[in-house]
């Protein structure tokens, strides 16, 4: 069986992300490194993961060789850091701006929908009738926006860790 992860804001080689964002690495490379740890331990080869964007910041060459440690098929939502990006086009099952899915709901008869960008959106598809809208880009920071509907994806809010699609859902909805 596939299973169905969300996550963003990586930032793969980006120096400056970790006084940024706060995070608690002494180094680019531990970063680095503990972030495909924490990727490898939850995802596998033929799982799907909805990258939102900002995957890294360094050459492209180097770039490809932290891709090709990652298990999963990705599939990138770009970020506004994600033109660096271009030459690793072949490790991405597709590269779009925008995104939605449906998935089986085991709360409902109808399927969930999913509304993906990088940004943060104030209104999306569907926003009054149950529709879920995935984010990255803020790295946390958005502590009042509406997490009945929305969530913030990227790896600064969930410990370095993608999150599944029964993940989302707990958040979203506050059942344990």
């Amino acid at each position: 069986m596939t299973n169905i992860f969300f996550t963003s804001d990586h930032h793969f080689g980006h120096k400056a992300i970790i006084k940024h964002a706060k995070r608690p690495f002494q180094s680019v490379d531990e970063m680095n490194e503990i972030m495909i740890q924490k990727w490898n331990e939850k995802i596998r080869k033929y799982d799907t993961v909805y990258h939102l964007g900002d995957i890294g910041l360094m050459a492209s060459s180097r770039l490809i060789e932290i891709l090709n440690r990652l298990n999963g098929k990705i599939h990138l939502i770009k970020g506004n850091h994600d033109d660096l990006n271009r030459n690793c086009k072949e490790r991405f099952e597709w590269i779009k701006d925008y995104h939605e899915i449906k998935l089986p709901n085991p709360d409902s008869t109808n399927n969930q929908l999913i509304v993906m960008m990088h940004y943060p959106l104030l209104t999306w598809k569907g926003k009054y009738s149950g529709s879920y809208h995935l984010f990255g880009h803020s790295h946390g920071k958005l502590n009042n926006f509406n997490r009945n509907t929305a969530l913030d994806v990227g790896v600064d809010c969930h410990n370095f860790y993608p999150i599944s699609f029964e993940e989302v859902r707990t958040v979203i909805t506050g059942k344990d």
